[in-house]
């Protein structure tokens, strides 16, 4: 076993097409709480030509002259994950992330009078792509961009998405700029579908068009027991060929965000794992997990809150609630049953304010 580090419903086809001043208020005071600050200095969520960003109370890192670093958290695959009726000129695909507390890191060096960049590791194309479209919009010169994640690739834990962010972001913060969110989504979007880890906290997403439906606030403090059924899935394969949604299941869908836009504010981790579970149940005539089965039995027998999967993904794990009494219990419990279908199931923590 290892430890890895570390309102009322509202439903996508309520969103407007931007962002509403109240949400950028709840994300801008999001980004400064203590667990979001250290990662969110050079991003911005204030509408075009507005002024400032983040005015967390502080000062900003420090940046050496012609070089930035940043960090990006990864998901644990997707709380929720579907599609829902809405009318035919928008994308009605969405997911939920479950933010935990495991990074890609980036580190910018800049060069002046060049427009390349150039990536290590060499493979991080994505990155190697969004490095220059994002210096080319910025006006900024290329460099050299190094990568390092602890997200395992193709896995489900937005280790892609999480390599573009941080990768944004330590642009920025090399040129002591404050780069717009919608900027770096635009970007994102013209690469592949993406997570919605460039926010602080719970977020409904569209991973297609790389635009928010809804910022449902923070997760409670949970551990997840997670394994891995090995593999990989590409992101983008993956999207082509998923297909829609019958209506009577995104009816399902619709509800089931309704419910999860409840639980999230007001920490409700039984329905956070309930729904949870009934995603991962759902999804499995599309991309099935071999050990769901034997997940929902151990979950039962642990007495967790739930099963959550990566959906995109290879991984499955038992939600556990951190603050429950029984937590230590139940955490052996939950580890001594995994360890019956993978030799070292692993713990993954929740992006909360309680670590």
């Amino acid at each position: 076993m290892s430890l890895q580090n570390s309102t009322p419903s509202v439903g996508p086809a309520e969103m407007p097409a931007g962002i509403k001043t109240s949400t950028i208020n709840e994300l801008n005071e999001a980004a400064c709480a203590d667990v979001w600050k250290p990662y969110m200095h050079h991003q911005t969520f204030d509408r075009e030509g507005t002024a400032g960003g983040n005015t967390c109370n502080g000062r900003q890192p420090a940046t050496r002259c012609g070089e930035g670093s940043a960090l990006c958290c990864g998901t644990f695959g997707e709380l929720l994950q579907g599609q829902v009726s809405i009318d035919s000129t928008r994308d009605s695909h969405f997911l939920v992330t479950m933010p935990i507390a495991l990074f890609a890191r980036a580190h910018f060096m800049s060069i002046p009078g060049t427009r390349s960049v150039t990536v290590y590791p060499s493979h991080k194309v994505k990155a190697k792509q969004l490095a220059e479209r994002l210096a080319s919009a910025l006006g900024v010169s290329g460099g050299t961009l190094l990568l390092q994640s602890e997200l395992p690739e193709g896995k489900g834990l937005a280790s892609s998405s999480a390599d573009l962010v941080a990768a944004a972001r330590s642009i920025a913060a090399c040129f002591n700029r404050r780069v717009h969110t919608s900027l770096i989504e635009q970007v994102m979007a013209e690469i592949e579908p993406s997570d919605g880890v460039m926010y602080p906290g719970v977020v409904a997403y569209n991973q297609r068009s790389c635009q928010l439906f809804s910022f449902l606030g923070q997760i409670p403090p949970l551990a997840i027991i997670g394994i891995d059924e090995g593999g990989t899935v590409e992101t983008v394969d993956y999207d082509q060929r998923r297909g829609n949604i019958s209506a009577s299941q995104r009816d399902q869908y619709q509800e089931l965000l309704e419910r999860t836009c409840l639980a999230i504010p007001r920490g409700d981790t039984a329905v956070i794992g309930e729904v949870a579970t009934t995603s991962a149940l759902l999804h499995q005539e599309r991309a099935p997990k071999k050990h769901l089965n034997s997940m929902l039995k151990a979950c039962e027998d642990t007495h967790g809150l739930g099963v959550i999967v990566a959906h995109s993904g290879t991984m499955i794990g038992i939600l556990l609630d951190r603050m429950a009494p029984d937590f230590p219990l139940k955490l052996k419990s939950a580890v001594a049953q995994l360890s019956r279908l993978d030799r070292s199931p692993k713990i993954y923590l929740t992006m909360d304010g309680c670590r």
